[in-house]
């Protein structure tokens, strides 16, 4: 009786740490704390975006590419790590998750799914000058979704 009323508690902060991170990605409440001086940038360079093209192909980590879920290719960073890239021109910001190699050119040091492009306002310009930043590289999805707040919340403004 004890181990399920465990598991039944832990389903249910699962669900409300999923709910609470789904609502903010809504526009209207969403938080986009600058960097601050503090936060360690991995490394700074240009990054482009696929999409139509590779839609549909395997990735790196075997999963199907959709260009409307927020993923990324990086040449070294381990599969799964999630990474918080910033637009260094405009300072737009989104969250993605490593799922694939690349990118080919070696000018560049990130490929972004559309919607992440879409969202760091780049997708017509094809390329922008970002910051990437490590949030979490644990493989445990709802150990990302904690160590993700956590380190967002370091970086919010006091």
């Amino acid at each position: 009786m004890f181990c399920n009323m465990k598991k039944l508690h832990t389903l249910w902060l699962f669900i409300a740490i999923i709910s609470i991170f789904s609502s903010c990605k809504n526009k209207e409440f969403e938080l986009k704390p600058k960097i601050s001086q503090k936060a360690k940038i991995y490394q700074t360079g240009f990054s482009t975006w696929y999409g139509p093209g590779f839609n549909g192909r395997k990735t790196a980590t075997g999963e199907i590419y959709d260009m409307y879920k927020y993923t990324a290719a990086h040449r070294t960073l381990p599969l799964n790590t999630l990474i918080r890239v910033q637009n260094i021109n405009n300072k737009y910001w989104t969250i993605v998750r490593i799922n694939d190699r690349g990118p080919v050119r070696k000018t560049l040091i990130l490929d972004l799914s559309k919607i992440a492009a879409i969202e760091l306002n780049f997708t017509s310009k094809g390329s922008a000058k970002v910051r990437i930043q490590i949030l979490s590289q644990s493989k445990n999805p709802l150990k990302r979704i904690v160590e993700t707040y956590i380190n967002l919340n370091k970086q919010l403004p006091n």
